[in-house]
């Protein structure tokens, strides 16, 4: 009984420990406004995947009037972007 238990608390932690790589989710449609909105007054035409994690927003592939490819990070509180990283 003791190594069933023993097993059980086991995978109980495993799934603990794995489970904040499930934290990412998509944005609610009041954060996709600000989000939308920050990215439009920053510059940027377009870009492709969003997702919202505990501690930033990740936008992937944001494209500038120039032309220019960039993933950027925004501050969920905020909405401000806090990390530019050029293509």
């Amino acid at each position: 009984m003791l190594i069933k238990t023993a097993g059980l608390a086991a995978i109980a932690l495993g799934f603990a420990l794995t489970g904040t790589a499930f934290a990412d989710r998509a944005p609610t449609p009041e954060e996709l406004t600000k989000i939308e909105a920050t990215l439009k007054k920053e510059g940027f035409v377009k870009w492709k995947k969003i997702e919202v994690e505990d501690h930033e927003i990740d936008v992937d592939d944001a494209i500038d009037a120039n032309g220019k490819q960039f993933d950027l990070e925004l501050d969920p509180k905020t909405f401000a972007i806090t990390t530019r990283e050029a293509e």
